[in-house]
Parts: structure tokens; sequence; C-alpha cells
């Protein structure tokens, strides 16, 4: 029977720093009601765009000449835009995709990141520094002009503009992992991983990677503003989500055009949208900040 001593048991068991503060993390959260007032709001309207096509009143797609730029009203309550689409199921339906492209941008751009950057930290070598040079190169471009460029050579589809948010996203995460196991591959336990003889692989994944990862999850929470920021920007300027699917972005950039005749709602509604959802990311990133960072014990 193994003891606590034994080098494979402490290797596979993460930090005593570490299973400390799992306890009371989730109650810092549950007493954090500004963070939890973020991760209701993105349920809420998570929950609204699963359930968009038995929500909205209208077809989201349905136009009707006749009750163009109608203003907010009873049968209406966001008002019309200028085919008679009504606003409410279109901004109910937009959720959709302004979750789905970033969601997917980000997770793509924390597998790949995470992956490279962790393999880059533990090995090292002239591919590690290659790696980085290359990084280096990316970050080198504004991130949104790097997106413009990739969506105006490729065409502005949703995989093309999920892959254009990914590349932006990719270097962060990786530089963060490899810092992150830079560190951790000199402590203790990397040491006992070692010895007791795991393979390279196992090392990195199974007994690194999962304690690099706090800091990660932070970036990726609020990556997920940021890159539904950058979608909603490229639909503004045409090099987003192609019309007529309901995007968020586009939608501002038609009630743009219209705000000087006073049809306010058509660039208001979507644009709270936004600004909403980007707030509630940021929320919740902070809060799984402070509930990760074993510095903030005590604190709340």
């Amino acid at each position: 029977m193994k003891t606590s001593s034994d080098p494979l048991v402490s290797a596979s068991r993460p930090p005593p720093a570490e299973r400390g503060v799992r306890a009371p993390r989730w109650r810092r959260l549950r007493r954090d009601p500004v963070t939890l007032a973020g991760l209701c709001a993105i349920l809420l309207i998570a929950l609204a765009a699963a359930l968009a096509p038995w929500v909205t009143p209208f077809d989201p797609d349905d136009t009707n000449p006749e009750i163009a730029l109608q203003p907010p009203s009873l049968s209406h309550p966001l008002g019309t835009d200028l085919y008679g689409r009504d606003q409410l199921s279109r901004v109910v339906a937009a959720a959709r995709i302004d979750l789905l492209v970033p969601l997917c941008a980000t997770a793509i751009a924390f597998a790949i990141g995470a992956s490279v950057g962790a393999v880059g930290g533990y090995v090292g070598g002239w591919a590690d520094q290659v790696v980085m040079r290359i990084v280096d190169a990316v970050m080198a471009f504004p991130a949104f002009v790097l997106a413009m460029g990739i969506t105006a050579a490729l065409g502005n589809t949703v995989a093309n503009v999920v892959t254009a948010i990914a590349v932006t996203q990719l270097p962060g995460y990786l530089r963060l992992v490899r810092a992150e196991m830079l560190r951790v591959r000199e402590m203790e336990y990397a040491e006992a991983a070692r010895t007791v003889g795991n393979p390279t692989w196992r090392i990195v994944f199974v007994h690194l990677l999962p304690n690099c990862l706090p800091p990660v999850i932070v970036q990726a929470s609020l990556a997920m503003g940021f890159a539904l920021l950058t979608m909603a920007a490229l639909s503004f300027i045409g090099l987003g989500i192609a019309p007529p699917a309901s995007e968020w972005g586009a939608m501002t950039a038609e009630g743009a055009d219209q705000m000087v005749s006073g049809e306010w709602w058509l660039f208001l509604f979507p644009g709270l949208a936004i600004v909403v959802t980007v707030l509630a990311f940021n929320l919740i990133g902070d809060g799984l900040r402070d509930m990760l960072d074993p510095r903030m014990r005590g604190v709340r």
C-alpha cells in the first residue's frame, strides 16, 4: 500500500497550496454578487439564444415593407428595421452566432496555445525558439488589423471569422502557458514525476499543465469579450458575418446609417446587447481571477 511519501502518489497530486484553496473558492464566488450577476447574464443570453426559435415573437428574417422603421411599440417592443423585420427577434436570434463564434475561436486558440506553449516551455530548444519568433511576428501586427487581413483574404464566412479571431488570440495563450511551464517544471512535484519514470508527454499534460491553467482560464473568460468585440467590429465594417444573417455588429452598422433620420432604436438595442455581453464576460473574468488566485484567500 502506497503512503503519502511515495513519489508516484506525490507526483499525481496537486501541490498542497492548490488543495488548500479549493474549498473556499466556490464560497468566495457565491459571496461575490457582481460576478454572479455576470454569470447570470451570460446564462440568460445563452438560454435565449438556445430557445430563439420558440421565444422570438416573429421570424427574424421575415420582411414586411409596410411596417418598416416603426419605433418601439406593444406589437414590436424594439421596433422594426429598414425592411420591416422585428428588431427583438433579430437581437435574440443574433445571440446564437454572437456567442458561438467567440466560444469556438477562444476554444481553438486555448487548445492550440496551451498545448504548444506547454511543450515548448518544458522541452525548450531550437523548436521552441522558432515558435516564439513566429509568435513575436504575429504580435507585431495590431490584432484587429490582422483579423481584417485574414477575413479580407479568405472571405467573410463564419469559419473564416472564427479562424481570424483564433489567430489573433493564439499568441497570448501560448506565451502565458509557456511562462507558467517554465516556472512549474522546476518544482518538486515535477521532479518527482520525472524520478518515477513518467514519459515526457505525461509529465507535461497530466502533471504540469493542469497547474498552469488557472491564469489561462481567466484570460479565456476575458478573451470571450474581446472576441465578441472583434467580430462585431468586423461585421460593422463589412468584413464579418455576411447579411442577411442576424448579427449585433452588422445590426449596429445598419442602425448607424439611420441615426441622422431619427431611427435611434436600430442602433441602440444591438449596441446594448454587445455592451451587456462583453461586460458580463469581464465580470466573470474578474471573479475567476479572485477565485483562482491563492493570494486572494481571505480577502472576501
